[in-house]
């Protein structure tokens, strides 16, 4: 029998309830092991790990809702910081920012800042973390208006390796204020973010789909759309291969389908006809051309737009790939639809987000990651059930990007990135090698190295 580490002693082990429920993850395809687990759920219960760990040499990881696993380096041997502070969202009404603390989900902040006719720029899903989406850059449904997430990121309070908790924002260690913000993390344990607000009286928001038959047409107007698209618009279109489930409609799941989805947005009331007339400029030539299946689009409420990607809310198991591209022009949405609608899919999902406007702007006042030089962010995932095994989902996904290497800028957006395997790089070698400094400065033994996403490095 093997005698118990004692370097894990006072943390959670495997086989007891609180280790498994600390290592929960989002997506059930990407489970993380580590040696033990601590939840936090204060800030100075992060810096007794923190200072544990370090006087016992061990390496340290950060999880908060896991639905990054996919992309995690493994866990072997170290110690999983669960943090789950989730201390009530603050709002500043008058400055238009927002305090969170590790743990808060953006469906928290959706609500807390929505009554004051103030968004953030969130992603799809109010079950995501905030932490880990703003400070990995963030691709949201008001990014072409608002920029990157990330840039919205005005202070970080975080727990370096040596059990300190530390502010970092312009004034306060300004190094490892831009440093945070896109550089890949492993730079301690971040316990709070403020971030800025910005106003929105109403949304024209929603869904519609349409036959697959369809698709050809109707992705060539949307993309001609794009090029010229107002920026307070930022849409989607997939192609989608929806399972047969009781909550889904029928009329969606007897095959492929194309959607198209996104936000258009009125920051005063005075501006909402100009949204529903944008919304309509882009929807009308598509309805006059097919019918559509299903149409929700709509004026709505801010409160609405998490809702608006029909992400799954409950922890599912998916596999997939991503890349950023360039303009893709008539033969790129063709080469794109060749490639993700085939008879016998392995994937439910094969997306193009429209990107550009403010989120193409670098930030003057931003991190080391504060744009994505790219027209389209693509995403192309399946689940790993029964026939279709990973393997089958990994051959699809390459054969997508082989379709678009002709378009394929190398670079990735790191929220989007599906796992570990494929090509990833969202720095430029000065940017990484700046980070890297800092990271020196603030983790000289490396306890959080593992933690560093593997897109914050420059290609071979």
């Amino acid at each position: 029998m093997t005698a118990p580490d004692e370097r894990y002693a006072g943390f959670d082990l495997p086989g007891e309830a609180a280790y498994d429920e600390a290592r929960q993850v989002f997506n059930l395809h990407a489970p993380v092991s580590p040696a033990a687990t601590v939840t936090a759920r204060t800030a100075d219960e992060v810096r007794a790990a923190v200072r544990l760990a370090g006087e016992r040499g061990l390496a340290v990881r950060v999880q908060s809702t896991g639905h990054g696993s996919a992309t995690a380096r493994p866990m072997d041997g170290a110690l999983l910081i669960r943090t789950r502070i989730r201390e009530p969202v603050a709002v500043d009404v008058r400055r238009r920012v927002a305090r969170v603390s590790a743990g808060t989900l953006w469906g928290a902040v959706v609500e807390a800042a929505a009554p004051h006719g103030l968004a953030a720029a969130h992603g799809s899903s109010p079950t995501v973390g905030v932490v880990g989406y703003l400070l990995r850059g963030g691709l949201s449904f008001y990014g072409r208006a608002a920029g990157l997430a990330v840039n919205t990121v005005r202070a970080v309070e975080l727990v370096t390796a040596d059990g300190e908790l530390r502010r970092a924002d312009p004034e306060s260690d300004p190094d490892l204020f831009w440093a945070l913000r896109g550089g890949g993390g492993g730079f301690g344990v971040v316990t709070a973010v403020e971030f800025a607000l910005f106003p929105v009286a109403k949304v024209v928001t929603g869904a519609a789909f349409w036959p697959v038959a369809e698709a050809p047409g109707l992705l060539e107007r949307w993309r001609r759309w794009t090029e010229d698209a107002p920026r307070e618009a930022t849409t989607a279109m997939r192609v989608m291969n929806l399972p047969k489930l009781p909550e889904l409609p029928s009329v969606l799941t007897q095959g492929p389908v194309l959607c198209l989805d996104g936000v258009v947005t009125a920051e005063t009331a005075g501006d909402l006809a100009r949204a529903e007339r944008q919304a309509a400029e882009l929807l009308g030539p598509l309805r006059a051309a097919a019918a559509p299946l299903l149409d929700d689009w709509r004026v709505a409420d801010i409160s609405d737009v998490p809702a608006t990607h029909l992400d799954p809310p409950d922890p599912v198991p998916v596999h997939g790939d991503h890349l950023l591209l360039g303009e893709l022009g008539t033969e790129g949405v063709a080469a794109f639809l060749r490639a993700v609608d085939r008879p016998g899919t392995a994937l439910v999902v094969g997306e193009l987000r429209q990107l550009g406007g403010a989120l193409a702007e670098p930030d003057p006042a931003g991190g080391a990651l504060s744009a994505l030089e790219a027209r389209y962010a693509y995403s192309g995932s399946g689940v790993p059930i029964g026939e279709t095994t990973e393997k089958a989902i990994d051959e699809h996904t390459a054969q997508v990007r082989a379709a678009l290497a002709p378009w394929d800028t190398g670079r990735t957006a790191p929220t989007f990135v599906a796992t570990t395997g494929q090509p990833q790089c969202h720095l430029d070698a000065d940017s990484v090698r700046a980070v890297d400094a800092v990271r020196l400065r603030v983790d000289p033994r490396g306890m959080f190295r593992g933690d560093i996403d593997r897109g914050a490095s420059v290609p071979a």
